[in-house]
C-alpha cells in the first residue's frame, strides 16, 4: 500500500488586519508499486499515433517504431490499444470495427506490434477525433481505474476548427489522463498544452524522429510505474474564507483552481491524477477575516485522498501579531514558488508577444523570465532563454532579442515554461 506524507512550508504570521495566507505543502508518495498492483481496478493504456501526410515516410517509420518500443513496456494484463490518426481516428490495434481493447500478452504484443507496422502517411490532421476515440475505447472496459494515454503529433490541427477541439477537450476531460509529444517544428505547442494540461498530462517537444523511441520507452515506464490510480488533493477552509487558488508547484505548473469539485460547503476536492513514488508542491492561498492581534486561526486542512480515504494531512495556520519582525518574514518557499510562476507566464507571453512582432513587450517579458530564472535558480530556463536573448545583464532582466533564432529552440522554451526547479530545504 502506498504512503503519502504532507509537509506545511509558510509564515503562519499576519499584521493587524492581515487577511491573506499562502502556504506550500509538499506531497510525498512511497511504496507506489506498479500500475494495477492496488486500486481495485484493472488499467488502460493507449498509443495514438499521427500518420497524417505531413508525418511523411519517413515520420511514420520513425513514429511505427516508437510505438513498437512502447509496446514492448507494456505490463502484461494491461488492457490495451493503439489508435493512428490524420483527419479521422482509426483504431489499428486491436483490428475491429468496433471500439475495444484487448490484455497484453506475448501474442498481442507481437500482433500489435505487426499492425503498427503497417502504419503509412495519408491525410489531414483533427485531434479530437482522436481523443474522442481514445474515450470510447477507454468505456469498454469498465473496470479501468487507471487510463492512460500517449499522443504524438507533427502538425497543426487544421482539419476541425478551434472550437471544435475545446469541445473535445471539456467532454472527454476526467475520462483519462494523456501526456502530448510534438515532434518536429510544424506544431503548435499552445494548441497540444491545451490538451495535456485539461487531461493531466505533460507537453514536450521531440525535435527529431529519431528521438521518438527513446520518450515513447521513458513515457510507457513512468506509466507502468504508477501504481496509484488517482489521487486528489482536498482543501478546507472555514466558514466565511476564500480558496483563493491551489497550483501544483513542483515539479510543473499547473493551475488546479478551476477544477474544484464540492466535497462539502467547506471542503474542495482538486484531481491530481495517478502517481508513482515521487514528490510534488502544492500553492495553497486563502482569504480570511481579519482578526485582532493575539488572535488564532485554522486557515485551511489540506489532505491527499484516495477514493474515500485521506492518507495525509497537512495544517495552515493564521496567527495576527503585531511584531513587523514576524509578520514582514517572507516564506522561502512561498516566495521561490510564487517566482517560478511567474517565470513560466512571463516565458509564455514573451514568446507569444514575439510571435505577433511586439518586440518591445517581447523583450520586456523575457527580460523578466531571465531576472525571474535567476532569482530562483532555473538554471535550465536560463540556459533555454539564452537561445533566444542575448542577456546584457540577468539581475536586472536587460536582455536583447536574437535577431536569428531556431524555431526548434523557441518551442523548446515553450514547452519547458512550465517545468520548475525545487526550493532548497
Amino acid at each position: 500500500m502506498a504512503e503519502f506524507s504532507a509537509t506545511v512550508y509558510q509564515n503562519e504570521f499576519l499584521p493587524d488586519g492581515g487577511t491573506d495566507v499562502h502556504a506550500i505543502v509538499t506531497v510525498d508518495c512511497s511504496g507506489a508499486g506498479v500500475a494495477g498492483q492496488s486500486g481495485g481496478g484493472d488499467v488502460g493504456e493507449i498509443i495514438i499515433v499521427d500518420t497524417s501526410g505531413s508525418m511523411g515516410a519517413d515520420g511514420v517509420r520513425a513514429a511505427a517504431h516508437a510505438a513498437q518500443t512502447a509496446i514492448d513496456q507494456i505490463l502484461d494484463g494491461v488492457w490495451f490499444a493503439v489508435i493512428s490518426g490524420n483527419d479521422r481516428a482509426q483504431l489499428a490495434f486491436p483490428p475491429s470495427a468496433e471500439p475495444v481493447m484487448v490484455r497484453m500478452d506475448s501474442y498481442t504484443r507481437q500482433a500489435a506490434k505487426d499492425a503498427v507496422a503497417r502504419f503509412y502517411a495519408d491525410g489531414g490532421t483533427a485531434m479530437g477525433t482522436w481523443l474522442r476515440l481514445a474515450a470510447r475505447v477507454f468505456a469498454t472496459v469498465p473496470s479501468l481505474t487507471q487510463k492512460h494515454a500517449i499522443l504524438l503529433t507533427d502538425g497543426e490541427n487544421q482539419h476541425e476548427s478551434p472550437e471544435v477541439l475545446t469541445e473535445t477537450i471539456k467532454a472527454v476531460t476526467g475520462q483519462f489522463q494523456c501526456d502530448c509529444r510534438g515532434v518536429g517544428v510544424a506544431w503548435q505547442v499552445e494548441e497540444v498544452r491545451r490538451i495535456a494540461t485539461a487531461l493531466l498530462g505533460t507537453v514536450d517537444i521531440i525535435p527529431a524522429p529519431d528521438q521518438l523511441a527513446a520518450e515513447f520507452q521513458k513515457l510507457i515506464r513512468q506509466a507502468m510505474s504508477k501504481g496509484v490510480a488517482a489521487a486528489d488533493l482536498r482543501v478546507w477552509a472555514p466558514q466565511g474564507a476564500q480558496v483563493l487558488f491551489v497550483r501544483q508547484v513542483a515539479p510543473t505548473v499547473e493551475d488546479l483552481t478551476g477544477r474544484r469539485t464540492e466535497v462539502n460547503a467547506l471542503t474542495g476536492s482538486y484531481p491530481t491524477g495517478s502517481w508513482g513514488d515521487e514528490s510534488r508542491d502544492y500553492h495553497v492561498a486563502v482569504r480570511l477575516a481579519a482578526k485582532g492581534i493575539g488572535q488564532e486561526q485554522l486557515a485551511a486542512r489540506v489532505q491527499l485522498a484516495v477514493g474515500d480515504q485521506v492518507l495525509a494531512q497537512g495544517l495552515v495556520k493564521a496567527l495576527w501579531s503585531a511584531d513587523e519582525a514576524l509578520t514582514t518574514r517572507i516564506s522561502p518557499e512561498v516566495a521561490h514558488y510564487t517566482g517560478q510562476t511567474e517565470l513560466a507566464n512571463a516565458i509564455q507571453e514573451g514568446l507569444a508577444a514575439k510571435a505577433v512582432g511586439d518586440t518591445a513587450t517581447a523583450t520586456t517579458k523575457l527580460g523578466r523570465a531571465v531576472q525571474l530564472a535567476a532569482q530562483t535558480g532555473n538554471e535550465e530556463a536560463t540556459s533555454r532563454l539564452r537561445k533566444v536573448v542575448d542577456i546584457e545583464d540577468q539581475d536586472t532582466g536587460t536582455v536583447r532579442l536574437k535577431r536569428t533564432v531556431e524555431k526548434v529552440d523557441e518551442m523548446a522554451l515553450d514547452t519547458a515554461s512550465t517545468k520548475t526547479t525545487r526550493v532548497k530545504k
